[in-house]
């Protein structure tokens, strides 16, 4: 049987145009990623991307519009037979503090213009930061 795998994720800009990512080390696999992550049963994806946020950081977010949701097939990195469908929405969190690290995650600043498809591990990813490229160079 194939399941479907939903993991939903927030791109935080901050006042300085600088998006956070995470890099985290889970089953043995570093990755760096933007903060999110999986849609629980019962759940709707916008509760999932607060609750994820609260989470990993420790800070809630409001979640504002919607900016891309997987429209190509891809294999989920976890789960076998699984096909990955990803949400992203921009996120906003008034006075948001970098968390701290920990031994399985690590939070960065990465200024937009200077953001590359190899600055992420996942391929979903590099595609969202192709169209942030996009719409925040020009």
């Amino acid at each position: 049987m194939n399941d479907f795998i939903i993991r939903v994720y927030g791109i935080l800009i901050n006042d300085k145009n600088e998006v956070l990512l995470s890099h985290e080390k889970e089953f043995g696999i570093e990755f760096t990623k933007f903060p999110g992550g999986g849609l629980e049963y019962g759940e709707g994806i916008r509760e999932c991307l607060i609750r994820e946020f609260m989470e990993e950081t420790g800070q809630s977010v409001k979640v504002l519009e919607h900016f891309y949701t997987t429209d190509f097939f891809i294999a989920s990195a976890f789960h076998e037979k699984g096909q990955l469908i990803s949400i992203y929405f921009y996120v906003d969190a008034n006075g948001f503090k970098t968390p701290s690290n920990t031994d399985t995650q690590i939070f960065l600043w990465r200024p937009l213009n200077l953001l590359i498809p190899e600055d992420v591990t996942f391929p979903v990813d590099k595609h969202v930061v192709k169209l942030l490229n996009k719409l925040h160079r020009n």
